[in-house]
């Protein structure tokens, strides 16, 4: 690849699309710690025996790397060591569940912190592992800028938009905050597939973290970027030839062979239609969906066998188009709206909020 190829393929931001036709209501998320607050609900729960203790942690304003960080150095243990089911947002409230290590438990005050709170301590049989987690329910407060309660005229359109995304779903991009400041680990990530650059040129200390995180950011850019053409093209809802389908109860993929059939199960939420997370294991489409991700592809200056270098890193998979949040919910509050819903994990709130805010 020459130099002038590389300079034209760095990632941009680009205007993902939104889904809902409601009018946008304006205000600002995240202003306090406390506006944003995560819950993590957990896939299951620490049985209460076995070698590794599972702390219910909340973290206030503070990266899940950081978290890492502090949670390493305060109990003399390896990153490596501890047990995270996903990452949760800095600038927000969240408490989540961490696996650490049960040779520890006499260090477990030591975590206690401006930042970190340990709020319960179980054992259990397993080191917790990514994606263990069953969804997250949020609690949004999004203010208005003058600072004052809401009209009941904004309240309404308020409802009106959580209706209308109860009937049709948002669109599950992945957050900007995937990406890095100003695109930083997006870039890193293009780079790593390309050849431009090599995991060893990471410091050490972060090289785990952020290679994972870097490669898997170059996925969700490419499945947002799907996502945007299939809205465009207004076929985000209906089932093409060779699209590959996910059942929603068991999690299997097929490629849909008989749209006509398989159009009704979609939209009585049986079946979703998803879109490619790519990696070597990657179940591929057919026909004009296979094309469309081709071309995406294309366009990002990758080839699928870039990604087998890091197979073991990018499996490869699929990834719902579109998502229905649940338990759904607004009210005033004296500064703005409350925001309440429930997200599968891998789901970002922020994505919820852009259809809102428009």
């Amino acid at each position: 690849m020459t130099p002038q190829e590389s300079i034209d393929t760095q990632p941009t931001k680009f205007a993902c699309p939104c889904l809902t036709t409601s009018p946008g209501i304006h205000g600002r998320i995240k202003t306090d710690v406390e506006d944003f607050v995560v819950e993590e609900i957990p896939a299951y729960e620490p049985s209460g025996s076995g070698d590794h203790l599972f702390l219910w942690v909340e973290k206030r304003d503070l990266s899940g790397e950081r978290l890492l960080d502090h949670l390493a150095r305060q109990l003399g243990v390896h990153r490596d060591d501890i047990g995270m089911a996903g990452l949760k947002d800095r600038r927000a409230v969240t408490r989540q569940f961490v696996s650490v290590p049960g040779s520890v438990e006499s260090r477990i005050e030591a975590i206690n912190s401006d930042d970190v709170s340990v709020l319960r301590v179980t054992r259990h049989p397993h080191k917790l592992r990514t994606g263990h987690l069953k969804a997250n329910h949020f609690h949004i407060l999004l203010r208005n800028t003058e600072e004052r309660p809401p009209t009941s005229t904004e309240i309404a359109s308020a409802e009106a938009v959580m209706q209308e995304i109860a009937q049709v779903g948002f669109p599950n991009y992945y957050g900007d905050q995937r990406f890095g400041r100003d695109l930083e680990t997006l870039q890193l990530g293009y780079k790593l597939l390309r050849g431009e650059t090599r995991p060893s040129a990471i410091p050490r200390r972060r090289r785990r973290f952020l290679l994972r995180l870097a490669l898997s950011s170059v996925q969700s850019d490419l499945f947002n970027q799907t996502l945007a053409k299939r809205i465009e093209n207004q076929t985000f809802a209906t089932v093409q030839n060779g699209d590959v389908m996910q059942v929603v109860e068991s999690g299997g993929l097929f490629v849909s062979d008989d749209p006509t059939t398989d159009q009704p199960r979609l939209e009585t939420g049986e079946i979703v239609i998803t879109g490619p997370m790519f990696g070597p294991k990657m179940r591929m489409p057919e026909h004009e969906v296979a094309q469309l991700e081709q071309q995406v592809l294309d366009a990002s200056g990758l080839t699928p066998a870039a990604f087998t270098e890091y197979r073991r890193l990018l499996p490869g998979t699929r990834r719902p188009f579109i998502i229905h949040p649940t338990d759904l919910s607004v009210s005033a509050g004296d500064t703005g709206l409350w925001f309440d819903f429930v997200l599968p994990k891998g789901c970002y709130a922020t994505t919820l909020l852009r259809e809102i805010q428009k």
